[in-house]
């Protein structure tokens, strides 16, 4: 029988290949769409084949409108804000038009754009054969707090005229304006199968009957995933008019699918509560990011959870079965436990996306988990009060508690100056939103910029003791392996830019650890801080019939 460990890992690296396999099929089957084969017909057009209307070369005309209301009738109170005649589906455009800002939008309501794609000549209502789609032009979300200097009190925005500034409850949703419109057709020349149309698609196609043939009119497409947080600007009660950039591209029917199923996914996050700044770091990930290399980075993100779990599964393991602190650098696990909850706390007071700050918030709890083993810390309960008691260390683990102390001595005479400076230097010069900002984004740089020292006790450990055989290294394969995902990660997904400084100089941590273990190989011979031996195979319990 296999041990219990090996299964587990077994058992998630199965789960992960069949969900990569999976995903594959799901992704080839949005890519890949059956053509209509009239293989068999009765007659001409009775084959139930679905062909394009863009076949017959129409001329087009392409009108964009705006109004308050989610639908309209006619053309009353509607205003005319773009007009492509004799539209081109195949010429790419950019166009920046002012679109006036009604009252009712102003004080905090919305507006729609109305996209029509109607025959040349004809008005959009009077055209049996257009289409449309409608998308809103505003959208809610709480403003960000301003910034000011904690020691003067100047803020950015401290010279705009008091009449100019917004009234509204830093914690209450106000509407904001989205000044960019993307539009797509599908051009291709596909012919669908009337009996199995894609789901996907055909909530997007108006069907028209012409003779005996059926024809798709152009499909019309608006990309939500290029509305991003940075292009929205807040509506305030004294704007008349904004800017508008309206841009078309052609669209290939895969792509179509897949966009289709992307928004899909990013309107289901948000249901699930993800805000529309976290939504807006996965429409980051879609686009503005090569199609090929959006490919590799599911492959890569992927890994980068399969490697996770078996790292936070192996470092569980490796400290429950851990007794002495032999070897190991208590300082360093005191620093380790304190820089991920600074870090999680700063991801927090950023309003990082949820895709950085939930494994940083796990990583926190198993650190905070481990400074309880290290300090042998147990909690007991007298009544409604806790009472904290630490366990008694040997003399070999006292022996390390000295070579800890010292190397903290000498590193604290670099360290600590090089901290109070940064904090002063950010008072004096970069604003925040409050003090806890400063304070925690002192804490976070120090942590950045100088991290690594704190990862000299351990190394200096390692060189007391010629040895490093004391360290969790199936841990450090697998985070050496997310390490290289994070560099990769650190250009895609978006974060704060001293996090993204962090991952780099994670490598230069991992090569050193990596120098040490070539320069003290493991003496097989020797017993471990478990009394076994790599040379002896571990005596088993006999089986019990």
């Amino acid at each position: 029988m296999l041990p219990r460990r090996s299964s587990l890992t077994g058992l998630a690296v199965g789960l992960f290949a069949v969900y990569v396999a999976h995903t594959c099929w799901v992704m080839y089957g949005i890519v890949h769409t059956r053509p209509c084969l009239p293989a068999a017909r009765d007659g001409e057009g009775s084959d139930g084949c679905i062909r394009p209307y863009l076949a017959r070369r129409p001329k087009l005309q392409l009108s964009v409108y705006t109004t308050t209301r989610s639908n309209i009738g006619t053309e009353n109170n509607i205003d005319l804000v773009l007009n492509v005649e004799n539209f081109d589906v195949e010429s790419k455009f950019e166009r920046t038009v002012n679109v006036s800002v009604p009252k009712k939008t102003r004080n905090n309501g919305t507006l729609y754009a109305y996209i029509f794609l109607h025959h040349a000549g004809i008005l959009p209502w009077h055209d049996g054969k257009q289409v449309h789609i409608v998308s809103p032009l505003t959208t809610y979300m709480v403003p960000k707090p301003e910034e000011i200097n904690l020691l003067t009190g100047e803020s950015v925005t401290q010279q705009i005229e008091a009449e100019k500034k917004q009234t509204y409850a830093l914690d209450e949703p106000v509407s904001h304006w989205r000044s960019r419109l993307t539009l797509n057709v599908m051009v291709e020349d596909f012919v669908f199968d009337g009996s199995s149309l894609p789901a996907d698609v055909h909530r997007y196609m108006k069907m028209v009957q012409l003779g005996k043939t059926v024809h798709y009119l152009p499909i019309l497409f608006i990309d939500q995933l290029s509305n991003r947080v940075k292009d929205l600007m807040i509506i305030n009660r004294s704007t008349t008019e904004l800017p508008l950039t309206v841009s078309y591209d052609k669209i290939s029917l895969g792509k179509l699918r897949f966009w289709i199923h992307m928004q899909d996914a990013v309107y289901s996050l948000q249901q699930f509560g993800f805000s529309e700044k976290d939504a807006d770091e996965v429409k980051g990930i879609f686009v503005d990011t090569n199609l090929y290399l959006l490919a590799l980075t599911f492959f890569v993100a992927a890994f980068h959870l399969l490697f996770d779990f078996l790292a936070f599964k192996n470092d569980i393991s490796f400290w429950t079965k851990k007794k002495s602190m032999i070897g190991m650098s208590t300082k360093a696990v005191l620093w380790r436990c304190f820089s991920t909850v600074v870090i999680f706390l700063f991801l927090l007071d950023e309003q990082t996306s949820l895709l950085v700050l939930i494994p940083a918030g796990i990583g926190a709890v198993i650190e905070l988990w481990k400074v309880k083993k290290a300090l042998k810390m147990t909690i007991e309960w007298r009544g409604l009060r806790p009472a904290v008691k630490f366990g008694d260390f040997t003399e070999s683990e006292k022996k390390m508690e000295e070579y800890d102390n010292q190397a903290m001595k000498y590193l604290s005479y670099l360290l600590y100056p090089l901290c109070i400076g940064g904090a002063v230097y950010s008072l004096l010069n970069i604003k925040y939103k409050s003090w806890y900002s400063w304070l925690i984004n002192s804490f976070v740089n120090g942590v950045y910029a100088f991290g690594f020292l704190f990862m000299l006790p351990q190394l200096f450990v390692n060189y007391k003791m010629k040895s490093v055989a004391h360290l969790p290294w199936k841990v450090f394969t697998y985070k050496a392996f997310n390490t290289f995902i994070d560099d990769i990660f650190a250009f895609i997904i978006t974060m704060p830019t001293s996090h993204r400084l962090a991952c780099f100089r994670d490598d230069v941590v991992l090569l050193v650890y990596l120098y040490q273990r070539w320069l003290y190989p493991v003496d097989k011979s020797r017993v471990n801080e478990y009394g076994e031996s790599y040379e002896e195979k571990p005596k088993r319990k006999p089986h019990k019939e």
